[in-house]
């Protein structure tokens, strides 16, 4: 198994403040003629922000996407620490944490489309990026918003422009460079829970070519939701079953009986960079980071239990194959124990315990229900300008990190199930690009190529005992590799118009082998067959853009668009038999889309509008149920599969106002209307045409507002208040009442002081402001046999103090 090399880490880091960096990085490419300088604008115009998808800088009013564009001061503002909390924000975009059977990552779909399941054998829907590095995983992608420039996300697929996996759309964070500015900033924040958060930056010049930036950050705060011991709350083993299911009344437990806390914060990180500009033609940047996360599981906590027909009471029934996999009389609270209701412990807590009892030659196994995450990574970025017409930018990247969790899926005392994870995970990518300008600079173009080398091995002790198997050990090597080839050209035959034309081709590869056998290392009497054996894919593709776009006014434009975008295929991870050892095509997706851009009312306006339609093609779900492995074969599955087509249409709009100097307003909107083609359903996989993708909700909404009152020598105050809202989501393919999340409100207020000087400020905040229940995620299992529905709620509502220095 691949290990860290920890003293590697320490040589590189040795001398770093220990502290954060969200990611091995670079700076966004330099463009490759000097942007033209805003026009002078009144002090309360909206905000002016360049950005970079289009592998060159550019006004985000001048870019025919739809970009949801956040700077660094914005972020400061609304308090939003990571990436998930960035989404609130973001029409058709949904990061949500994710629950302890996930470990550390995030479910990432923008308008219908992405992926929710870590595994390595499959690719994200949401292109990551750092720095214009591909972040190639999901696990480890819940990252922390220090240090940032910017974070840009373009929805709709981005298969010129961003490559694979970007069929849904990208997210990509740009970090603050090197200036040699000698300057800097520390603050800390304390909250509820113990809740204790440093960050630090500094940037100073070493010579007149040199400079470097380090910045870093750590956070600790005690988790939200209460691991109960069963037996200290209902020492009798007697408790009130809800005939109903679902969420009990909280109890009145005693202190005593709290075992953990889960949903804890403990983590560390630090990035360091170092610039050099021997020559005005000639920019260099190395970065290098290391991150650590140590903390109690993420916190699920048990719904209702159900079994596959929709039965509240179901019974922890005997599994016909294999029978021991049944109750374990050792255990007093077990024997003949129905697994309902009573082990629904309430809001914010669970009885999990983490361990199986042994029972009729079963092992007993413990787990210490941890998540842990270390990885480093270093990049390097030139910018090369060979003449005043030519540039070359060459971006080289290199990452590894081992992520360990542990999950008890039915967050109950009882055996029902254990996982202990391990994934180690290394890649090396290499980008170069060309960027050029011809014809009186009415032409700009950009030629390169891509690749990447990822290496994961995926370790887990596994035991299922519902599901009828044996305890299993899994050590299961997984290697991909992708090349691409790209060409992205802007042409201005005349000044209103600019016409684009995209094109990229990509060849992958993937390897999976498997690795079952039982505890003590010996052949596994259910999975055996399995050792040893290696699954392939292999394949290539062409994407396009093609994009027109009219300047009506210097202030409004509108565009169109047509893009085309897929998804990797690869390699059923969780075969059951040896003929399920099956691959699986990429998905893929072709949009139209038209959109108008606008700055009104002398820049004291700005709105923004999109609509679209896609058609996605080959979409890849788990089958319950696999005909393709043969008779004997079919079940039981859990095989990824090209299920089925569908239509996804819908709006967006997002606005900005800045009626007077230093109040401003924001909103966004989103519609999408998810509509699967009937006769296009495989049949095993259970998807019915009125169905919607997982983590798609249909309308989506958020606003804010804040005022800066000026005092005068006493420096400025600034409340603000944000609120967002999304309707009803299912977070499994089959779409049921038991994966089903409503829709919510969630709101948050920030108050901020700030001295004449503005060096130092003093902040006061609350999320979740009226401390909305709801959940984030649900892990629903009551089709595969297990019964069980898990969530893992949002945070309740919490309150935090800051202090902030500049120097």
């Amino acid at each position: 198994m691949l290990q860290i090399n920890t003293a590697r880490v320490r040589r590189s880091l040795a001398g770093s403040i220990s502290l954060f960096a969200i990611c091995a990085a670079s700076p966004a490419i330099a463009q490759d003629q000097p942007v033209q300088e805003p026009q002078a604008q009144p002090a309360n115009g909206v905000e002016e922000i360049v950005v970079t998808a289009q592998f060159r800088e550019q006004n985000l009013q001048d870019t025919p996407l739809a970009i949801t564009a956040v700077s660094s001061d914005m972020l400061e503002a609304r308090s939003q620490t990571n990436v998930a909390e960035v989404a609130a924000q973001a029409p058709s975009v949904s990061l949500k944490p994710q629950g302890s059977s996930y470990g550390p990552s995030i479910a990432a779909s923008i308008r219908g489309v992405g992926q929710y399941d870590f595994n390595p054998a499959l690719e994200p829907g949401v292109g990551l990026y750092i720095d214009d590095v591909y972040y190639a995983t999901l696990t480890g992608s819940l990252f922390d918003l220090l240090d940032l420039d910017r974070v840009e996300i373009l929805r709709g697929p981005q298969g010129t422009l961003a490559g694979r996996n970007s069929i849904g759309g990208a997210v990509k964070l740009y970090s603050k460079r090197p200036t040699g500015s000698n300057t800097g900033y520390v603050s800390a924040t304390y909250g509820i829970r113990d809740r204790l958060d440093l960050r630090a930056s500094a940037d100073f010049g070493l010579t007149d070519t040199l400079s470097t930036r380090i910045s870093g950050v750590s956070k600790s705060q005690d988790g939200y939701i209460k691991r109960m011991d069963f037996g200290c709350v209902y020492p009798a083993g007697e408790s009130d079953v809800n005939p109903e299911g679902g969420v009990t009344a909280t109890l009145p437990y005693n202190s005593d009986c709290v075992s953990a806390r889960e949903g804890e914060v403990n983590f560390e990180a630090v990035r360091g960079q170092l610039r050099w500009e021997p020559t005005s033609r000639l920019d260099i940047n190395i970065a290098a980071d290391y991150t650590h996360d140590d903390r109690n599981n993420g916190g699920s906590v048990l719904v209702e239990r159900r079994n596959a027909a929709g039965e509240i009471a179901s019974p922890y029934y005997p599994y016909p194959a294999n029978p021991s996999a049944r109750v374990f009389d050792i255990n007093p609270y077990e024997a003949d124990v129905p697994y309902d209701s009573r082990f629904v412990c309430g809001p914010y807590c669970n009885f999990a315990n983490y361990a199986m009892l042994a029972d009729n030659g079963q092992p007993a196994l413990s787990a210490n229900g941890r998540t842990k995450f270390e990885g480093w990574g270093v990049s390097g970025q030139v910018d090369w300008d060979v003449t005043d017409s030519l540039q070359l930018v060459s971006i080289s990247a290199y990452r590894e990190y081992r992520s360990q969790f542990t999950n008890d899926d039915a967050a109950s005392p009882l055996s029902h199930s254990l996982g202990i994870s391990d994934l180690t995970f290394w890649s090396f990518s290499q980008e170069v690009r060309l960027n050029g300008i011809a014809l009186d600079d009415r032409l700009e173009y950009t030629v390169g190529g891509f690749y990447m080398d990822q290496r994961s091995v995926y370790g887990a002790l596994q035991s299922l005992r519902y599901s009828g198997l044996d305890p299993f050990i899994q050590d299961d090597p997984v290697n991909a590799d992708t090349k691409a080839a790209f060409a992205h050209v802007s042409w201005n035959p005349i000044d209103p118009l600019t016409l684009t034309a995209g094109i990229r081709y990509t060849d992958e590869h993937k390897d999976y082998t498997y690795v079952r056998r039982t505890l003590d290392g010996g052949v596994h009497p259910q999975l055996g067959a399995l050792d040893g054996v290696t699954g392939t894919y292999d394949h290539d593709r062409v994407d396009y853009r093609l994009n027109a776009m009219y300047e009506i006014t210097p202030e409004i434009s509108v565009y169109g668009q047509w893009s085309t975008g897929f998804k990797g295929g690869g390699i059923n991870p969780r075969p059951f038999f040896a003929q399920q050892v099956l691959s699986f095509d990429p998905e893929t997706l072709e949009s139209f889309e038209v959109g108008f851009k606008s700055d009104l009312f002398d820049r004291m306006m700005r709105l923004n509008l999109a609509a679209f339609y896609s058609n996605y093609n080959g979409i890849q779900l788990a089958l319950n149920n696999c005909p393709q492995a043969g008779a004997g074969f079919a079940v039981p599955c859990s095989l990824p599969s090209n299920a089925g087509d569908a239509h996804v249409k819908g709006f967006e709009v997002e606005t900005s106002l800045r009626p007077v100097d230093g109040f401003v307003i924001d909103g966004t909107v989103s519609y999408v209307d998810f509509d699967y083609v009937a006769d296009s359903l495989e049949p095993a996989s259970g998807i019915q045409p009125d169905m919607v993708s997982n983590y798609t909700p249909k309308w989506k909404w958020s606003i804010g507002a804040q005022y800066e009152a000026l005092l005068g020598s006493a420096g400025s105050i600034t409340p603000r208040f944000d609120a967002s809202y999304q309707s009803d989501i299912y977070t499994n393919a089959i779409n049921g009442p038991t994966n089903k999340i409503d829709d919510y409100i969630v709101a948050n207020a920030r108050l901020t002081w700030k001295n004449e000087d503005e060096d130092l400020e003093l902040g006061v905040e609350v999320t979740n402001l009226f401390d909305k229940y709801y959940f984030q995620s649900l892990f629903d299992l009551t089709r595969a046999g297990a019964g069980f529905v898990t969530g893992l709620p949002g945070r309740p509502r919490e309150w935090a103090v800051t202090a902030k220095k500049k120097f």
